[in-house]
């Protein structure tokens, strides 16, 4: 498929027509102006430090603390109390919020507060995005750290800081405790704050942990500049496929699923920061950036703005995409659909496709997407979702878990027809 896996970008080489096939469809995207470049809210993976798609991050209820700060009111003697799971991003806080229908607040209306050890001036707004029962009722704002606070930060135009590097620890930005990792940090503004008398109280708390599906560290939300697809561009012919049964899901149960995933469709993220992988073809000079399947390509596009230029001024995109970019050209370009059209002609559509149905937004709807967007049909005519295998504790069989039995032996104990037989016997289609 042209997958990307662990490969050093100087030891190994992409296979070269898959790449191709790759980079000609980012052009073409990119000059339909279905791909863009631009900041917005991401998982990010501290240890791997790159981006990750919400599919690769994995939630799991963990047991924290809720803590409870106090936050002086500007002019007066007197405090407004915020409950925070994260006392390291009040570092970053741009305001405070509560309910406008929340009486205790009222007295509050107007006023601003002093961010603790920072001694930041913020003012105190009122939006009903806040829920008056969690906590004590008033949230730290922090835009740069939580997608629900940067959307409150746009809507109520809020500093954005932005107080954490790349590999978790505190930028310069954070004003304290630099350079030292986010969850050192936390336990030195814990006791930093106890000192001033600022918390009030602790709560224990079980919560949703978002934790990189590679490295298990704990994903941060963080405004990034990445690049795009506009996928709300590219949903209603494949989501009418699936919902007139011109593409049939077999269990078809699995429509739901598809109509859920194609329906709340957000853009995709396909830029990742890795040393494998078809790197993006866009190319810099200043600010302006070309997009091109080679360099000597977007050198000629440069030289209309630049004609002074030479090749060598041009720099290469680091990036590289996600994974399921290629994967989502599988249908085409596997007959080679970007060079050879005869061929795509021949083949295509295809049939059946036999796939499992964790991967339904991941492959098989962004499958049926660009079938529809150069194709102008469907890439397959059904869908069969083979059943999924796991072990005792219902985790997914991986090679890192290390919980895939050994065939052989299954075989050398029962025979092949028996672990056939068996495999079939309690694995459904979709179960």
């Amino acid at each position: 498929l042209g997958c990307s896996c662990d490969w050093d970008r100087t030891k190994f080489t992409l296979d070269p027509e898959m790449t191709e096939s790759v980079l000609q469809a980012f052009e073409k995207l990119h000059d339909d102006g279905l791909i863009y470049k631009g900041f917005r809210m991401v998982n990010w993976d501290p240890v791997a430090q790159t981006v990750l798609s919400n599919e690769e991050v994995l939630h799991k209820e963990e047991t924290g603390k809720l803590y409870h700060v106090k936050y002086k009111i500007l002019g007066e003697d007197n405090y407004i109390t915020i409950a925070t799971t994260r006392p390291e991003t009040i570092l970053g806080d741009s305001a405070i919020a509560v309910h406008p229908e929340d009486d205790r607040y009222e007295p509050f209306r107007g006023k601003k507060a002093i961010v603790p050890l920072v001694n930041r001036v913020v003012p105190i707004i009122f939006d009903s995005y806040v829920e008056k029962e969690f906590g004590t009722g008033a949230l730290k704002v922090t835009p740069a750290h939580d997608p629900n606070d940067y959307e409150l930060g746009k809507k109520h135009n809020l500093e954005v800081i932005d107080i954490l590097n790349d590999n978790g620890t505190i930028s310069e930005d954070g004003i304290l405790y630099i350079g030292e990792d986010r969850f050192k940090a936390r336990k030195l503004i814990l006791k930093d704050l106890e000192a001033i008398e600022a918390i009030v109280d602790t709560e224990d708390l079980v919560h949703n942990v978002g934790r990189s599906e590679r490295t298990n560290a704990v994903v941060e939300p963080k405004l990034s500049l990445q690049w795009y697809v506009d996928m709300k561009s590219l949903v209603k012919p494949a989501l009418d496929a699936v919902e007139n049964g011109d593409i049939k899901f077999y269990p078809e149960k699995y429509v739901n699923t598809y109509r859920h995933w194609m329906t709340n469709i957000r853009d995709w993220c396909i830029s990742r920061q890795l040393w494998w992988g078809q790197r993006i073809p866009a190319y810099y000079f200043e600010d302006k950036v070309f997009v091109a399947t080679s360099i000597e390509e977007a050198f000629q596009l440069a030289l209309v703005d630049f004609p002074e230029i030479s090749i060598g001024d041009l720099k290469q995109e680091e990036d590289v995409l996600d994974t399921w970019f290629s994967s989502w050209l599988w249908p085409i370009s596997v007959f080679d659909g970007f060079e050879s059209q005869e061929e795509l002609d021949y083949y295509y559509p295809t049939s059946v496709l036999v796939t499992g149905w964790d991967i339904i937004f991941l492959w098989v709807a962004r499958m049926i997407m660009v079938g529809y967007e150069w194709k102008g049909q469907l890439p397959f005519k059904d869908v069969y979702f083979t059943g999924m295998v796991r072990d005792d504790k219902r985790r997914k069989m991986s090679k890192s878990l290390g919980n895939s039995p050994d065939a052989l032996k299954l075989i050398e104990d029962y025979g092949a027809d028996g672990v056939r037989f068996g495999m079939l016997s309690c694995s459904p289609a979709g179960g």
